[in-house]
């Protein structure tokens, strides 16, 4: 089982076909759920899963709702950003994320593989965004 960092292939066909809206004040929900080493996430994930989700104190299956920042450029690069996301007084352990269209049927948005475990023990497990360019976002067409 492993996660790899990965932008899904279904994912950049729904763009070409307008299924995804990030806009901030009227587009779609994105939520970001947290998954263990046993999960399986990558390039060929489709949409959310439960199956090797992380689980522990004030973390609900399904993860939590994203505050989205409305689509950029940054010179010929087009990028999405959103804020971070704390869990306030978590305790969990967790491998990866997924970040995930909630509005379109949970379709997969990105694959997120922190690298190792993270674990938080009764205090805030934070998922802090990169930089918001061209180099950097989470989400960048260049």
């Amino acid at each position: 089982m492993a996660i790899s960092s990965a932008i899904p292939t279904s994912f950049k066909q729904e763009l070409l076909v307008g299924t995804h809206n990030f806009t901030a004040s009227s587009g779609n929900s994105f939520k970001l759920a947290l998954y263990t080493s046993s999960a399986t996430l990558g390039a060929t994930t489709t949409a959310f899963t439960t199956t090797g989700q992380a689980s522990g104190t004030n973390y609900t299956s399904g993860g939590a709702t994203l505050t989205s920042v409305t689509p950029t450029t940054s010179g010929t690069t087009a990028l999405c950003d959103f804020a971070d996301l704390t869990f306030g007084t978590a305790t969990l352990t967790a491998r990866g994320a997924m970040i995930y269209n909630d509005t379109q049927s949970d379709k997969a948005v990105a694959v997120i593989d922190f690298g190792g475990d993270k674990t938080s023990t009764a205090g805030n497990f934070t998922i802090v965004f990169p930089a918001a360019n061209a180099t950097a976002a989470i989400i960048r067409l260049a």
